[in-house]
């Protein structure tokens, strides 16, 4: 699990990725990438909303998310951008070899 210094936390942290941020819809989730300009660590933030179901699915599709992140992003040594990771409908059930593939696509997509 990421250590808190490199978590997005808190709603304004995550509102700024969200308006000025590069967006790379895909089938498994949605990546929205900031560059921050810095040489720190990047930052991931992790969400789901309630549209997709309950709160035990909701928080299975942020583990699924989480892992998949610590899977492909310790192959990576990415710098001075905050990534906010957003569950769609299907990341629960959607196969998690295609759930790392689909992130990989949205991080060269995005430019992360």
């Amino acid at each position: 699990m990421a250590s808190p210094e490199v978590r997005l936390k808190r709603r304004a942290e995550f509102l700024r990725v969200a308006s000025r941020g590069r967006k790379a819809p895909m089938p498994g989730l949605v990546l929205q990438c900031l560059a921050r300009g810095d040489d720190a660590p990047a930052r991931l933030g992790f969400t789901v909303t309630k549209k997709v179901g309950n709160a035990v699915v909701r928080n299975r599709a942020k583990r699924r998310l989480r892992e998949a992140a610590r899977l492909l992003l310790r192959e990576r040594d990415l710098r001075g951008v905050d990534l906010v990771l957003i569950g769609r409908d299907g990341t629960g059930r959607r196969p998690f070899r295609a759930l790392i593939d689909d992130l990989s696509r949205a991080l060269r997509k995005a430019g992360g």
